[in-house]
């Protein structure tokens, strides 16, 4: 809750009605479906909407008090705030809130697992702090606001998910977010079709260390590509799965040990055990025991559509489809191959990969041939048949579809539940409508 003089101090607000008192403290709302009476409207704009055309209808729900970009008052408000752009002053309102909770802050980016570090990174942190964490993958400038807005007044420790589609996001967020210490999960291929280059990818994502404090500490894996365009002169901490010993690995279970500590982690993939190691860099730097670590790490759980088990009816599948790019497909179904039997193998397109899409589907399928060979693979849409036709040349069985009810109706016609199926694709095949129609139709 905010006093009102914080408000317009926070955004240099220049006050256009003030017949409220000086005690009345606000929360923030941005949305008229939700908002209550003791809120002041923000109201935010997009390339669809603008949410000052619903000021009066958050007045007839009560409200006295919002935000505005223009000059017009309404009678039955009691205190209006003009700023020149309400998205900006939603970022100075939480970098405010922030500042004045003051929490250890973690900025977390990458091409790929910066949800599953994230969640990890939270699940070790929670062992001895207070913590606060970005909701899903809610990871952008609107995200960033209303994770920080939305933390008590004790939270110890603040994580902030850090997402882009283009040069200058990230470094938005982390010059608001200012954190402690800055994570790259690691740097790949996802977005090259905006972004033109891996190097590019690169540039973009070591923008988190713009923000990042000079007394703070950056981590990452050993890639030079990430040293190459990093500009940071604080602590630096370079983590490699080379140092990693696997100590054991099944369905549902990695054991491993780390700079002369074992870990555990209640979920397969060796990727998902380099994930794991930010989270580990991040929990030591911090004074957290290698128990406490570790306790950490065998509370996490995968969340929606990653690495998701599932049994509809008689079928056994494995979500991973909340997106997928070349480097978390490929570790994917390795890490599924290598440890289910009967193993079905179902992929999707994938997207933001530029003129070159054609290329690094079929360096996914050149990949994939040289792991297990008695998988099913079943394709969906025009780019990842791309990946199938590499693998029927290489002796695969390979069956190809347009559409997911295509893909749906052969399961459920021609396969039972001796087989195990893992779903990979990009977000825009929405291959949770295969299981939709598995549980409609199977």
């Amino acid at each position: 809750m905010f006093k009102k003089e914080e408000l317009i101090n926070a955004v240099n607000a220049k006050i256009l009605k003030n017949n409220i008192a000086s005690d009345k403290r606000f929360s923030i709302s941005t949305d008229t479906r939700t908002i209550s009476e003791n809120d002041i409207y923000l109201p935010l704009k997009g390339e669809t909407f603008d949410g000052e055309e619903f000021i009066q209808k958050a007045l007839q729900k009560g409200v006295k008090a919002y935000f505005t970009t223009k000059n017009e008052v309404f009678d039955n408000a009691d205190l209006v705030l003009k700023v020149d752009d309400t998205k900006t002053a939603y970022m100075q309102i939480a970098k405010y809130y922030k500042n004045k909770i003051n929490p250890i802050t973690v900025g977390i980016t990458g091409s790929s697992g910066k949800t599953t570090t994230k969640e990890m990174v939270y699940s070790v942190l929670s062992q001895k702090f207070k913590t606060q964490k970005t909701f899903s993958n809610h990871n952008n400038e609107i995200g960033f606001c209303q994770t920080v807005l939305t933390m008590n007044p004790d939270t110890k420790a603040l994580i902030v998910e850090m997402g882009m589609r283009g040069l200058g996001e990230i470094d938005l967020i982390t010059n608001y977010l200012e954190p402690d210490f800055g994570i790259i999960t690691n740097c790949g291929t996802a977005h090259i079709g905006r972004l033109g280059s891996k190097d590019n990818i690169a540039i973009a994502k070591c923008e988190i260390a713009n923000g990042l404090k000079s007394t703070g500490t950056f981590i990452s894996p050993n890639q030079e590509i990430i040293k190459k365009h990093l500009n940071f002169n604080g602590e630096k901490i370079f983590y490699s799965f080379t140092d990693v010993k696997v100590l054991e690995k099944s369905q549902g279970y990695s054991k491993f040990e780390y700079k002369g500590n074992i870990y555990e982690l209640n979920i397969e993939g060796d990727y998902n055990i380099e994930n794991s190691l930010a989270a580990i860099e991040l929990g030591l730097k911090l004074g957290i025991n290698p128990n406490e670590i570790n306790n950490g790490l065998k509370s996490y759980r995968p969340i929606e559509k990653r690495w998701e088990i599932e049994k509809i009816g008689k079928f056994n599948f494995i979500n991973d489809s909340y997106n997928a790019n070349p480097e978390s497909m490929k570790a994917g179904v390795k890490t599924f191959v290598d440890l289910y039997k009967n193993p079905v193998v179902i992929l999707g397109n994938m997207g933001e990969l530029g003129t070159d899409e054609v290329f690094y589907h079929r360096q996914v399928g050149e990949f994939l041939s040289n792991l297990n060979k008695n998988v099913k693979y079943l394709t969906v849409g025009n780019l990842a048949s791309e990946i199938g036709k590499v693998l029927l040349d290489k002796g695969f069985d390979v069956k190809f579809f347009d559409n997911n009810k295509d893909v749906s109706c052969y399961i459920i016609e021609n396969l039972n539940e001796s087989y195990t199926m893992f779903l990979k694709a990009s977000r825009s095949m929405k291959f949770e409508e295969i299981l939709e129609y598995i549980k409609n139709e199977g």
